[in-house]
């Protein structure tokens, strides 16, 4: 044994041979700890004081290295730019080092080689990677970028272009994208990839291949003149901002550090990567993105306690088929368990199996699903009639339409169809689950399970707990929404639970904006400005202005003192007028079909006039009258919700506004926008428009947040 740490041991193989094997104790995963990475040093040292010919590098675990510890390494962040530098130096000295071995190496890929994992194979001599490996650099989904070298190693071996669109994309790469552009240097099967990877290294040994030449190569200046330095960096700089918006500046930083650190050798580019690093390290946006992968963690950790209380769900069934039965069936089917769909019509039926079949059928056109995989999805859809198959089901989510009676009725009827230890779950948006659980014999295997549209795109699942529901009732859903894909929340029963219950605040700010003379094109523009997906006016359109007339009188019925309105809003106007959206092509705007066969929006002249017509008065607002007289009505309902145990944590209600209605994450959520705004700073302004009613009045646990100084996110 050559070393023996507690993540890395080398031992000596045959022929002057070593191996270096990832292997962190306690772990499921290889990471860079801090740990770790003093290993890493320590490791070099011995190797280079040996008489070792040549070294691969391989992992023990399914995964190679999936990255740094995100949670040890916030104490860097926490340091001024010229600390976060100083401790990226030091790394990038360790990996340095190990470039600079004076022997051959070879990485063995076998399975995820993300972050600095995949920096630290860049920083090996070759690189062979499994069939079943992915590879990449995803820092810029938490607002930063490689600082472990990979912007230097990557764009001086496969070229500047690529190494941007990786980088910039932050994507996780597949064998055949990486061999492409010479990321990698070989694929082999499972099976094979350790005799591949020493067959390869034994050719570097002997002298058949030169190793010297691709090390030079990485460590050396990035070789474009300075006319195609500048047709790559302008052009990429101009496409990447483009693609990332003005609200996430890692990407374009990235580029101009690559283009900043071209013409310099090794050690020199590292230094300017670590300084640009630490800019972004420092940046707000970082802070709330790294934020949100934390806090995905931790409800993660939550749902996994929920877990261990669940019964296994082998079958499922879908009360109601239409587009969302379809949606849902379609997304259990394609995550591996089978399910029923039930309609009481066949038009119904087919409906959703058309719903299905064009879900698939985009996934074959983009090479993600062949022939043969899209069969196999859709024959674990079992359209129905009848409640013939139901005997045999685990859990049943009723999709059908949202109105209490029919409600009602649907799952009593499928009650005395199902075994006794079948759990039920309504898709229900508003309605109480404890209203409808009171149908049933047996409320305690009865909750919420609210999709959001479209149910294959949209990854939250709100489990909704009625009064009666059980534990393991609640497990059991939690359980086969990760099934599905989902990312499940359990929230406490209320009007429109979490999402919706935070989201018409935010629909009521807009009303009264509408009624003070805004023009909601230009309110959209600034909100979709601010980060959001889209403005108010246009999700209003999305949702379905009939589904948001219906949900604002549960609102206002739940909450009568802040959600109720005693003026004639201009949702209410469209309605009134049966324009209801996107689903019958007037709204606030109208749409047309593009090219694509998508609804595409245009302005719509008798929109505004409908508008006008219940314009109260004209007031001069400003932008940030805009954003403020929007924002403070969802983030206080999102203050009562955690107040209220509707929630139990700041993380899952912040998540859920992320993951439900696209709250703009590089802002963190409505709790963290409060952090980042200061408690005691958001309470003065609420006061500011107080006039404006209860809706903007802060509760007075935040009145006293403020005089103490505490945060939600410490």
């Amino acid at each position: 044994m050559i070393y023996q740490g507690k993540g890395i041991r080398v031992e000596a193989l045959d022929n002057g041979l070593a191996e270096m094997v990832f292997d962190l104790q306690d772990e499921s995963v290889n990471k860079f700890n801090q740990a770790t990475l003093n290993e890493l040093g320590e490791a070099t040292q011995a190797l280079a004081a040996s008489d070792v010919k040549g070294l691969l590098v391989s992992s023990a675990k399914d995964a190679f290295i999936v990255g740094a510890d995100i949670t040890e390494f916030l104490t860097w962040f926490a340091k001024d730019e010229d600390g976060v530098i100083a401790d990226i130096l030091t790394v990038n000295e360790l990996f340095s080092a190990f470039e600079d071995l004076p022997f051959p190496t070879v990485v063995s890929i076998n399975g995820l080689a993300l972050g600095g994992g995949f920096e630290m194979a860049l920083s090996a001599d070759y690189r062979v990677m499994s069939t079943k490996a992915k590879v990449g650099l995803p820092e810029i989904k938490l607002g930063i970028y490689p600082g472990f070298g990979g912007t230097v190693r990557l764009s001086r071996l496969v070229g500047a272009d690529n190494a941007i669109e990786w980088i910039a994309s932050g994507k996780e790469n597949r064998p055949d994208a990486a061999f492409k552009i010479g990321a990698v240097d070989a694929i082999a099967e499972p099976d094979e990839l350790r005799d591949t990877a020493l067959r390869l290294l034994g050719r570097l040994v002997s002298g058949e291949v030169d190793y010297k030449a691709r090390r030079e190569q990485k460590k050396g200046k990035l070789q474009l003149n300075n006319i195609e330095s500048m047709m790559v960096f302008e052009t990429a700089k101009g496409y990447v901002a483009g693609q990332a918006g003005r609200n996430y500046p890692a990407p374009v930083e990235a580029v101009k550090t690559i283009q900043k650190h071209a013409g310099f050798e090794r050690d020199k580019a590292l230094a300017i990567e670590a300084k640009g690093f630490a800019k972004m390290a420092k940046s707000l946006t970082a802070e709330n993105l790294i934020g949100l992968f934390l806090n995905d963690q931790k409800i993660k950790k939550i749902a996994k306690e929920h877990v261990k209380q669940s019964k296994e769900v082998k079958q499922a069934a879908v009360l109601g088929a239409g587009i969302m039965g379809g949606g849902i069936a379609y997304q259990s089917a394609y995550k591996g368990t089978p399910i029923v769909m039930k309609d009481i019509a066949e038009e119904g039926i087919q409906l959703g199996l058309d719903e299905a079949a064009k879900l698939l059928a985009k996934l074959v056109d983009r090479g993600r699903l062949d022939a043969r995989g899209m069969a196999d999805v859709l024959n674990r859809i079992r359209p129905t009639l009848s409640y013939g198959d139901f005997g045999n089901v685990d859990v049943v989510v009723e999709a059908v339409v949202e109105n209490t009676k029919v409600k009602k009725a649907v799952l009593a009827e499928a009650e005395g169809q199902l075994r006794d230890d079948a759990v039920l779950a309504s898709n229900t948006s508003t309605i109480s689950i404890t209203e409808l659980a009171t149908a049933l014999k047996k409320p305690e295997q009865f909750c919420g399970m609210h999709f959001f549209n479209p149910v294959h795109r949209m990854p939250l699942v709100e489990v909704i707990r009625g009064e009666k529901t059980s534990d393991e009732t609640i497990a059991t859903v939690v359980s086969y929404a990760q099934k599905m894909g989902k990312t499940p929340i359990v929230v406490n029963d209320c009007p429109g639970f979490l999402v919706n219950r935070i989201l018409f605040p935010y629909f009521g700010g807009f009303a009264m904006l509408m009624r003070d003379g805004a023009d909601f094109e230009k309110v959209d523009k600034i909100m979709e400005k601010f980060g959001w997906p889209m403005g108010p006016a246009y999700l209003m359109d999305v949702v379905g202005i009939d589904t948001g007339v219906h949900a604002q009188e549960v609102m206002a019925e739940g909450f009568p003192d802040r959600m109720s309105q005693d003026f004639k809003s201009a949702i209410q106007v469209m309605y009134d007028e049966k324009r209801y959206g996107q689903k019958n092509s007037h709204g606030f705007y109208r749409y047309e079909t593009d090219k694509k066969g998508k609804p595409k929006k245009v302005s719509d002249e008798t929109a505004h006039e409908l508008v006008a017509s219940v314009r109260e008065q004209q007031q001069e607002l400003s932008e940030e009258d805009i954003i403020n007289r929007l924002m403070i009505p969802m983030c206080l309902e999102t203050v009562r919700c955690l107040e209220d145990g509707i929630v139990d944590t700041a993380a899952e209600a912040d998540m859920g506004l992320i993951y439900g209605i696209g709250f703009p994450p590089f802002r963190g959520g409505a709790l963290k926008y409060i952090d980042d705004t200061g408690v005691a700073e958001f309470v003065a302004l609420c006061d500011r428009y107080a006039d404006l009613g209860k809706l903007y009045e802060p509760t007075a646990k935040l009145r006293d947040m403020a005089k103490n100084g505490q945060t939600f996110h410490g």
